[in-house]
C-alpha cells in the first residue's frame, strides 16, 4: 500500500485523504457551528460597542473642544487683552481694577459653558478669579503644578478628575490648563501666564453615560497607563494597569480586544479622544454575559470535539510525514536563499506538482544568479560614471579671474609676476587632471591646493596668507586620497570667509594621521558660517543643500568611501572656522 501510494500523485493523494477527513469535518460541525456563531456574536458586539464608544467619544470631544474654545474666546477680548497689557508692562498698581475689569468675561464664560465650576487667571503680577469663589492661598497654583509647567511642549493641559484644591469647597473638578495664544497678545510672549478651568466632573460623566444603552456594559475614561480620569459608578478593573492589558491598547488611536481576568473574558473597546490623545474611552463587556444563551449547547459540542481531536491526532504525524515533507524540504531551501545561498537546489524522487514546482525552483536561482552578477556589473560601471560627473562638476570660475589678471599684469609690464602664474595656473591643472585617474597622493593634493592659493593672491592683493602644516611623515604624504577635495574648501574661505573683511585673513591647512584614518583640516579667520545647519545638513546627506562645493564633496566622500569618511564643521566669526575631512587610510 505504502508503495502504490507513492506513486499516486500529489493531487490524488490529497484527495484520498480527503475522504478519510470528511468523516472528521462532520463529526466537527457542531463545534464548528458554535464557534462560527460565537465569532459572529462576539465580532458583531465589538463591532456595535466601537460604533457606539465613538459616538461617545464624538460627543466627550466635542464638549472638550467647546471648553477649549470657550477660554480662548475669552482671551480674544478686548477686556483681556487690556489686563494682559498691564501683565506685559508688569504693571501692578492696576491689579484690582483689572480684577474687576475681568468679573465680565469670567461670567460671560460661566453662561456659554455652564459646566464651569471655577476660573483662575495667573499671572506674574497676581492671581485673577471670580469673587464669587474663594481662592484658599494665593501662589498655590504654581506649587500644584510645578512639574507639568516645566514643559513647554504644550499649549492645552488636561488634569484628570480630583477635588479642587484651590478654590474652597473640595468640589470634583477636571482641569483646563491653558496657556495663551501668540496672535491674542500682539505677537508677544508672556512666561507664567496661565488660565485655569476648572468643569464639574459630573458634567463630564454624563456626557460620557447619556449614550449608554446596554447596562452590561461599563465605560470608563481613562488615561493611557491605565490611571481613571474620573471615577464611576461601579468599580474599575484592576487589570487596567497590566502590562498585558496596556500592551493591546498601545499607542493606538482606537480598537478592541478580549481580555482574560481572574473572573471572566472581557470584550474590551477603546477610543482615543481627539482633544486629548492621552485619553481615552474603554469599554468593558463580560464575554459570559453575551454568550449565556449558547452555554447549553457548549458541553455536547465540547464532547464531540474531544472524540475528533483524538482521531485527529492519531492521523497528524502520518499526514505530516506524508504530505509535508516535500514541502518542508523546499521550505527550508527557500529559507537557505533568504541567507544569500544561492547554490542550493531542489531534488525529489516524486514526479508530482511539488516536484514541477522544485524544478522551476531551480531555474529561478540560476536566472537571478545571472541577474545579480549583471547587476553587479552595472552598478559597477554606474558608480564610475557618477564619480566622474561629480569631479567634473567642480566649478572653476576662478579662471576667468586669473587669465584677466594674468593679461591685466601682461599690459601693466610685470612679465615676473605673468610668468609665475601661468606656472602656477599650469601645474593647478596638471594636478588637477592628474593623469584622467580619480585618485592622487596627499602631497600632490597639498600642492594643488598650494598653487590655486599662489593664483588667488596674485587675484587679490592682501586679500590674506596661508600656510600648510604637515606632520614629518613621509608615508603619510604617500596616502592616496579622492583628488580635488581641498581646493572648494579653501575657495569658499576667499571668496565668502574673507568677504569685506578690513584685515587680510589667513588660511591653514593641516594634515594629521588619526589612528587608521587621515584628516584633512582647512582652518581661517574670517566671518565665520552656521557649523550647527552645515551639519545638520550632513546627516540628512544634504537634502535641500545650499553649498554646491561642500556638496560636491560630501557626494564623492559617500560614493568613493561610504560610511568610512565623515565631513564636520565647527566655526567662531572672526577667530576661527574648520572643516575637517575625514577619510580611511587603508
Amino acid at each position: 500500500m505504502k508503495w502504490s501510494f507513492y506513486k499516486l500523485s500529489l493531487k490524488n493523494r490529497i484527495q484520498i485523504l480527503y475522504v478519510l477527513l470528511t468523516f472528521l469535518c462532520i463529526s466537527a460541525t457542531g463545534l464548528f457551528s458554535y464557534n462560527f456563531a460565537a465569532d459572529v456574536i462576539e465580532e458583531n458586539s465589538l463591532k456595535l460597542k466601537q460604533t457606539m464608544l465613538n459616538k461617545s467619544v464624538q460627543a466627550l470631544d466635542e464638549s472638550m473642544r467647546h471648553m477649549i474654545v470657550s477660554p480662548y474666546s475669552m482671551m480674544m477680548s478686548e477686556t483681556y487683552g487690556k489686563v494682559m497689557s498691564d501683565v506685559r508692562n508688569e504693571n501692578t498698581e492696576h491689579f484690582y481694577q483689572n480684577l474687576s475689569l475681568l468679573q465680565t468675561p469670567f461670567e460671560q464664560l460661566r453662561q456659554v459653558e455652564p459646566a464651569v465650576e471655577s476660573t483662575l487667571l495667573v499671572t506674574p503680577v497676581g492671581e485673577f478669579y471670580a469673587t464669587k469663589d474663594t481662592v484658599i492661598s494665593r501662589g498655590r497654583f504654581n506649587l500644584l503644578y510645578q512639574e507639568e509647567l516645566k514643559d513647554d511642549s504644550w499649549n492645552v493641559h488636561w488634569v484628570t478628575g480630583h477635588e479642587d484644591t484651590l478654590f474652597q469647597g473640595e468640589k470634583r473638578v477636571v482641569s483646563l490648563i491653558l496657556r495663551p495664544l501668540r496672535n491674542t497678545l500682539n505677537n508677544y510672549s508672556l512666561p507664567g501666564v496661565y488660565l485655569m478651568v476648572n468643569y464639574k466632573e459630573d458634567y463630564i460623566r454624563n456626557v460620557i453615560e447619556q449614550n449608554l444603552i446596554d447596562d452590561q456594559i461599563r465605560l470608563f475614561l481613562l488615561k493611557r497607563d491605565g490611571t481613571p480620569v474620573i471615577p464611576t459608578s461601579y468599580p474599575a478593573l484592576d487589570e487596567f494597569k497590566d502590562a498585558p492589558f496596556l500592551k493591546n491598547i498601545g499607542e493606538k488611536d482606537q480598537g478592541a480586544f478580549t481580555y482574560a481576568n481572574r473572573e471572566d473574558e472581557q470584550l474590551i473597546n477603546f477610543s482615543a479622544l481627539g482633544v486629548s490623545k492621552d485619553w481615552m474611552l474603554v469599554s468593558v463587556q463580560t464575554k459570559g454575559d453575551l454568550l449565556g444563551p449558547m452555554r447549553q449547547i457548549r458541553w455536547l459540542i465540547l464532547v464531540i470535539m474531544i472524540v475528533c481531536m483524538a482521531v485527529a491526532l492519531m492521523f497528524s504525524s502520518f499526514l505530516s510525514k506524508l504530505l509535508l515533507k516535500p514541502l518542508h524540504k523546499l521550505y527550508n531551501l527557500m529559507l537557505r536563499v533568504e541567507n544569500n545561498d544561492l547554490e542550493v537546489r531542489f531534488e525529489s524522487k516524486y514526479e508530482d506538482e511539488v516536484g514541477v514546482i522544485g524544478l522551476r525552483f531551480n531555474r529561478m536561482l540560476a536566472q537571478i544568479e545571472n541577474l545579480i552578477e549583471e547587476i553587479k556589473i552595472s552598478e559597477e560601471e554606474k558608480l564610475k560614471f557618477e564619480i566622474k560627473a561629480l569631479q567634473a562638476q567642480i566649478n572653476p570660475h576662478f579662471l576667468y579671474n586669473t587669465l584677466n589678471t594674468i593679461l591685466w599684469k601682461s599690459e601693466s609690464g610685470r612679465s615676473e609676476q605673468v610668468g609665475e602664474m601661468i606656472v602656477s595656473l599650469s601645474l593647478l591643472f596638471r594636478l588637477g587632471l592628474n593623469n584622467g585617474h580619480e585618485m592622487t597622493t596627499l602631497r600632490q593634493e597639498l600642492d594643488h591646493a598650494e598653487q590655486y592659493m599662489l593664483l588667488q593672491q596674485q587675484c587679490y592683493d592682501n586679500l590674506f596668507t596661508y600656510s600648510i602644516q604637515v606632520p614629518d611623515d613621509p608615508g603619510l604624504l604617500q596616502a592616496p586620497v579622492l583628488k580635488i577635495l581641498l581646493q572648494p574648501l579653501v575657495e569658499n574661505s576667499i571668496l565668502h570667509g574673507f568677504k569685506d573683511m578690513d584685515e587680510p585673513g589667513h588660511i591653514i591647512i593641516e594634515a594629521l594621521r588619526a589612528g587608521d584614518a587621515l584628516e584633512l583640516r582647512v582652518k581661517d579667520n574670517g566671518r565665520g558660517m552656521d557649523a550647527d545647519k552645515l551639519n545638520s545638513q550632513v546627516e540628512q546627506q544634504f537634502e535641500g543643500h545650499s553649498s554646491y562645493a561642500l556638496y560636491n564633496i560630501f557626494s564623492r566622500l559617500q560614493l568613493n568611501y561610504g560610511d568610512r569618511a565623515s565631513l564636520r564643521f565647527s566655526s567662531v566669526p572672526q577667530m576661527e572656522t574648520m572643516v575637517v575631512i575625514t577619510i580611511p587610510l587603508h
